[in-house]
């Protein structure tokens, strides 16, 4: 593990606490945290991580792992790092980003021609940043050959137990999870988290009221010219508000809303029939297209995995 002045503490850690499990679990493992000159490093959370050694002192890494950094989306890597990231991925087996850290791996080419993901938040940066990175913004983790990328933070977890499962089978892998208590293979890619929660506070005022009651209601009437309506705009107003301080559209926000608000009540072990319809997606046909499209698993399926991994905590 690579870490750096500004890292994100959570990257570093959740990584290798997974691959620290499988170790007492039976797995054979060694980790080493480097830094590139061998001192501690500050994280961005404000704590100070001590290393076992520079990248220098390590020639024989099997799996370089490389968190990612609030700083990295917006501001060019480090030459330290980039010259450590550089030096251990020549010998490494394997390579494999947290979160940001993909941007350090675009920075030295090792990206190029290859498919990646990252934070959803940032995904849009990295395509634009590199064109020869084919980026898959929904996926929670992507593996192209010796090159691994993963999505947000705890996504770090999901792509370290992949590596478990891929080195030492699926009942180590699956025991780590147990241990940690997470989902051996989440379901569903970053288009599962909260639809509100990706999008900018909008400042125009009957804007936040609407989205407010399509949140707070989304089984409602919600269609374009509704919504306009008990916003006091025209359709044609109320779509460019949309489009100019949310970057989307009327109906594509109430359809995450309803998806998000769907998914909660199939945690919460309603029916399919019953979540399309409270949801106010509708049919259950409609539910699954939505789910398929935008999740990458049916309604029932994910139900049954949510059901199950419930069952496995309390037995």
């Amino acid at each position: 593990m690579l870490a750096y002045d500004g890292v994100r503490l959570l990257d570093v850690t959740a990584p290798l606490e997974v691959f620290s499990t499988a170790i007492a679990l039976g797995g054979d493992y060694e980790l080493t945290l480097c830094s590139p000159t061998g001192a501690p490093v500050a994280t961005s959370a404000g704590a100070s991580l001590g290393v076992a050694a520079s990248f220098a002192q390590i020639s024989d890494a099997d799996t370089l792992l490389v968190p990612g950094s609030p700083e990295l989306p917006g501001a060019p890597a480090p030459a330290e790092l980039l010259d450590a990231l550089t030096a251990l991925a020549d010998p490494a087996r394997r390579i494999a980003s947290i979160c940001t850290g993909a941007f350090a791996l675009a920075a030295t080419g090792l990206l190029d021609e290859r498919r990646a993901t990252t934070h959803w938040r940032h995904a849009g940066t990295l395509a634009r940043a590199y064109p020869r990175i084919t980026v898959e913004p929904d996926a929670l983790y992507v593996r192209d050959g010796p090159m691994l990328t993963s999505a947000g933070v705890s996504a770090g977890i999901d792509l370290s137990l992949s590596m478990v499962e891929s080195d030492a089978g699926a009942d180590l892998a699956r025991e780590v999870a147990r241990d940690l208590v997470v989902f051996l293979q989440r379901p569903g890619g970053q288009s599962q988290f909260s639809a509100a929660s990706r999008i900018a506070r909008p400042p125009h005022d009957p804007l936040r009221a609407l989205l407010d009651e399509i949140v707070a209601d989304p089984a409602a009437d919600h269609r374009l010219p509704a919504l306009a309506a008990r916003g006091s705009l025209s359709v044609r107003h109320l779509t460019r508000l949309f489009r100019e301080q949310l970057h989307t559209t009327p109906a594509a926000f109430v359809e995450s809303v309803r998806l998000e608000a769907a998914r909660a009540l199939l945690e919460s072990g309603e029916s399919v029939t019953r979540a399309a319809r409270r949801s106010g997606l509708g049919s259950d046909e409609s539910l699954r297209r939505i789910f398929l499209r935008h999740m990458g698993i049916t309604p029932s399926a994910y139900r049954a995995r949510f059901r199950s991994a419930m069952t496995r905590q309390s037995a």
